[in-house]
């Protein structure tokens, strides 16, 4: 993801991190790398609770 996103590594790493935290995405480590997924299930609920806030 560093090398499409025009961001530092920290920065994207520490919004990895609170998306993680959030319970948004999932990560699965093998080192050196960390491969992430979305968590379908609270994805949809985040959607659905910030579609209710902005009607």
């Amino acid at each position: 993801m560093v090398e499409e996103l025009p961001i530092a590594k920290s920065t994207l790493s520490q919004h990895l991190k609170e998306l993680k935290n959030a319970g948004l995405i999932q990560g699965n480590i093998t080192p050196p790398t960390i491969k992430y997924c979305i968590n379908h299930p609270n994805w949809e609920l985040a959607k659905k609770l910030l579609n209710n806030i902005l009607k």
